[in-house]
């Protein structure tokens, strides 16, 4: 028996790799699963290549858990190593590799992830043991080996009497780590972090019944067996070509992936490249409408079916980081804190690839099946949009597929907009003014008196829209976009025509005095002539302030600390209505006081401004009217 000390000039590694390494000591057992998987695929290599002459059978890899003992083990069929082989890779690389790593990553340590990268992933296994065992056979006709550390340098290495090929460790768990001892939860981290790695892995036995054979009698009891329980699906369907899967077998996966969730997703983007990185995954888009605060972190990062994290930040572009699915990439630098992931040349290209990839996938639906997009749009509208102000490689492609819908439920590009409005829409100077409302139904009046005049009026209800507004009339100079409630009709689209008022100047001075005595501050009086049969009184909200303060509240643009800005308004009065006429001949104040309030509510009811107190008020002032 050989016993020795590891080449390590750092006497307390072990507490270093405890305390900085992993912040999460959960990986121990992704490190050790993962690493009998690349001894297995390695075998499976060299065999294919030739250079070792054995079987390669159907390996698996089994993890075992012994209560009783304290012991978990993890035993692969893979290529072994010799006591050669442990020496070099277990006491001298491993360790130069640890003592390099703490050099350079101390303080970046607790972000880095994985880091098997540097030949660490055994020595994982010291955070929840305080003995580990090596016990290994290689595929070379050599004699076995055994290894025995008990978390200080010193370690013992002798001759093993294991006759099977590959590799066993056997973790003596520690006190403060016996949680690690239940199936549970060794299963749920199985789940978790192997649950699509490339070779089978068992834990445990299932009992399976049997099918009943044909000619059974009445009363036979169907058989059953014990069976290996295998915890992952090794091929998952992103490691497969796009022509070998159905639709169904794309919500299967979904399902696979997300077995607490309900919903269906809408549709799906598989991407798969391998120059000049290799990328493979699934996307989904899930219904969204458009709520901003769904659950981001839904897409798994994974390199080579080894779960990684499901912080995708910088890989996926943000405005994606709403969709689900899986994303497997061996070119993803994740020896570094994320910081460093973001700064790399790779990471980038990769975001852009799937941006590009996500534009040309919506752009073959919309051109495959129209009215299937149409009627998907409201729920997959928001990530859309956000992408369109976010990326500007996505917003150059979006023109081909974003939808604008009118309230009516019909639905147009950009340009088809701009040529079904160009006749109907195009004000004075020439402008093309785009109509929209935010809330069909708050907005109903205002809706109807520009259908009332064939105007189309779009639904853009969404929390960003102010912004991507914005956005388009930057880049399109001759549009603007006006929310039907921000003036009256006939001010939204300004035509040559001018209406001729009733009233002359010196009247209308006297009207707007007396209405300005009632009138409260957060309302600016203005007086339009406009048709006799139009309402009386008009409350709008002038389209620039409103804009800005919305774009304050949803972050980024607008004028600074506008989300905080009181609300404003327009009270337009109709000169040529009968009220304007009766407000301004009344000689007697008390009423005229009556005249202006009861409008002013009645303008606000219908705007959805009338509530609480002054609520109450109206309806009873009412009341006593109909007496």
């Amino acid at each position: 028996m050989a016993t020795g000390k590891i080449n390590v000039s750092v006497e307390n590694i072990f507490p270093l790799i405890k305390k900085f390494l992993y912040s999460d000591h959960e990986i121990f057992l992704r490190e050790l699963v993962s690493n009998g998987t690349d001894a297995t695929l390695k075998l499976k290599h060299l065999i294919s290549i030739g250079e070792a002459k054995v079987e390669y059978g159907n390996p698996i890899i089994e993890v075992k858990v012994d209560k009783e003992g304290k012991k978990i083990h993890i035993i692969d069929q893979g290529l072994g190593m010799t006591a050669d082989e442990v020496e070099k890779y277990i006491n001298q690389v491993a360790f130069s590799g640890a003592e390099e790593f703490l050099d350079k990553y101390k303080d970046s340590a607790k972000d880095s992830g994985i880091i098997g990268h540097f030949g660490l992933g055994f020595y994982s296994a010291f955070m929840v043991a305080e003995k580990v065992e090596i016990i290994t056979k290689s595929y070379k006709d050599e004699p076995a080996a055994h290894w025995t550390c008990d978390g200080s340098p010193e370690f013992t290495l002798e001759p093993a009497d294991k006759t099977s090929r590959g590799t066993e460790i056997i973790l003596h768990i520690a006190e403060d780590s016996l949680e690690f001892l239940e199936d549970s939860k060794i299963s749920g981290l199985l789940n978790k972090y192997n649950k699509f790695m490339p070779i089978p892995i068992k834990f445990g036995t299932r009992t399976e019944t049997l099918p009943k054979p044909e000619d059974a009698p009445e009363d036979y009891i169907n058989e059953t067996v014990e069976t290996d329980n295998i915890i992952n699906n090794p091929n998952p369907a992103w490691t497969k070509q796009p022509s070998e899967l159905s639709d169904e077998d794309y919500k299967n996966f979904y399902r696979e992936l997300y077995p607490m969730q309900f919903e269906e997703p809408l549709f799906n983007i598989h991407l798969n490249v391998d120059y000049p990185f290799n990328l493979t995954g699934i996307l989904y888009f899930p219904k969204l409408g458009t709520d901003m605060q769904i659950q981001k972190d839904k897409i798994q990062l994974y390199q080579n079916q080894v779960y990684v994290t499901d912080n995708v930040e910088g890989i996926v572009p943000e405005f994606l980081t709403m969709l689900k699915g899986v994303i497997d990439s061996p070119d993803i630098p994740l020896n570094v804190s994320r910081s460093g992931l973001q700064a790399d040349g790779a990471v980038k290209k990769i975001s852009n690839y799937i941006t590009r990839k996500v534009a040309d996938k919506l752009k073959a639906l919309f051109n495959e099946n129209r009215a299937d997009f149409e009627q998907k749009w409201n729920d997959i509208k928001i990530v859309l949009e956000y992408g369109m102000l976010s990326e500007e490689k996505f917003y150059e492609k979006a023109g081909a597929f974003v939808l604008y819908p009118t309230v009516d439920d019909t639905y147009f590009t950009l340009d088809e907009l701009k040529e079904k409005l160009k006749e109907n829409q195009t004000d004075k100077d020439g402008k093309l003014v785009v109509l929209y409302a935010g809330n069909k139904d708050a907005q109903h009046s205002y809706i109807q008196a520009a259908k009332e005049k064939n105007y189309e009026v779009l639904l853009l209800d969404s929390p960003i829209i102010s912004h991507l507004i914005q956005k388009i009339e930057n880049d399109n100079k001759d549009v603007t976009f006006v929310r039907v409630d921000s003036d009256h009709i006939d001010n939204l689209i300004k035509k040559e025509e001018n209406a001729i008022s009733k009233l002359s100047d010196d009247e209308k001075a006297t009207l707007k005095t007396s209405l300005e005595a009632y009138i409260p501050k957060a309302y600016s009086v203005q007086l339009e002539a406009m048709d006799s049969q139009a309402a009386p009184f008009i409350i709008t909200q002038p389209e620039f302030m409103r804009r800005m303060k919305e774009m304050s509240q949803t972050g980024g643009g607008g004028m600074f600390g506008m989300g905080n800005m009181p609300e404003m308004y327009n009270l337009i009065v109709n000169t040529n209505s009968d009220l304007a006429s009766n407000i301004l001949n009344t000689e007697d104040k008390v009423h005229q006081e009556h005249l202006v309030k009861q409008a002013l509510d009645l303008a606000k009811l219908s705007q959805n401004l009338l509530k609480g107190e002054a609520l109450t008020a109206f309806v009873k002032r009412s009341f006593e009217m109909i007496k």
